[in-house]
């Protein structure tokens, strides 16, 4: 598993304790409607950080897994924002990371103010965010256009029917609308993909420059020719 907290991939000290035995509802549709079931609570701890998580589960008789939740520390789906994003756009995310599972309308509208928190930071500042889109898939500056990968997951945006059928602008982006299935993780995975082009690859790419200016300099070596800033 990964800790939830250093997000280190562990093997931790685990403890299960049996909570109780219940059945399942009737609510829950699938074919174990009524069976019993047996929910425990595990504790991890990571042998890195020593961090604490609880995760409940639910078995049946036979050891199957119904389903399993963590439940402390508050997760979401995806790893937080990278630490590279600044952080109202990272807080943003990471908000509307945590509230997927519970609403995903909620978390639609706070992916689409982070959508347009970063395409503003890079220069499509339309008040309209499928504009903003528009403007991101039209650029004609090649540093700046976005790679076919991201063009083609960001174009798929347009065509969900209520992210674009309503108005989203500067003053409705947290408006809560109605979304389609998956819709609100999409935009979480286009974010994410967002985040690496924009923020993560510049800063990864700024530092190997550094590192090797100091190499030449060490050896006595010309330094290296260094792009504009932006």
């Amino acid at each position: 598993m990964k800790c939830p907290h250093c997000l280190l991939a562990i093997h931790p000290a685990a403890r299960t304790t049996l909570l109780e035995t219940a059945v399942i509802p009737a609510i829950e549709a699938g074919p174990h409607q009524g069976d019993d079931y047996q929910i425990l609570a595990t504790l991890n701890v990571c042998p890195n950080c020593r961090g604490a998580s609880v995760d409940f589960e639910r078995y049946d008789f036979s050891s199957f897994l119904f389903d399993k939740t963590t439940v402390f520390p508050a997760v979401g789906k995806f790893n937080p924002a990278p630490p590279e994003v600044p952080a109202d756009i990272a807080d943003d995310f990471n908000e509307a990371n945590l509230v997927l599972r519970l609403s995903p309308k909620a978390s639609a509208a706070l992916s689409r103010r982070c959508l347009q928190g970063v395409l503003s930071s890079h220069g499509y500042t339309s008040h309209n965010l499928v504009n903003q889109v528009e403007d991101a898939l039209a650029e004609q500056d090649a540093s700046k256009s976005l790679p076919s990968a991201i063009r083609e997951n960001m174009d798929a945006i347009r065509n969900f029917g209520n992210f674009s059928a309503h108005p989203i602008t500067d003053k409705t982006s947290l408006q809560v609308v109605a979304v389609e299935e998956g819709e609100a993780e999409w935009c979480l995975e286009i974010l994410r993909d967002l985040f690496d082009h924009y923020y993560v690859g510049p800063s990864k790419a700024a530092a190997r420059r550094v590192s090797l200016a100091s190499k030449l300099a060490a050896a006595g070596k010309p330094s290296m020719k260094l792009p504009p800033k932006s």
